[in-house]
């Protein structure tokens, strides 16, 4: 499963979005913000405030910057 920390409106994680939806893949989109404050499970993983957020579950890869995240994706999901 994978999972998103996402702030709408940011490039950079829209950027990760478009990959995903291109190579068709389902993610669970997680805002980064709840109330105000920042994701407690985006600290927790990640240790950092910053987004995007990729969290595999299948591979237990956690990972910042959308063009590493990107990259990642089309290694691991991409053409098959």
């Amino acid at each position: 499963m994978l999972l998103l920390f996402q702030l709408e409106g940011c490039p950079y994680c829209q950027k990760v979005k478009n990959a995903l939806k291109s190579m068709k893949l389902e993610c669970t989109y997680l805002p980064c913000e709840l109330n105000g404050k920042i994701h407690p499970m985006l600290e927790k993983l990640g240790g950092e405030d910053q987004v995007p957020f990729l969290v595999d579950t299948d591979t237990g890869k956690m990972m910042y910057e959308s063009d590493d995240i990107v990259e990642y994706l089309e290694k691991n999901y991409g053409k098959k």
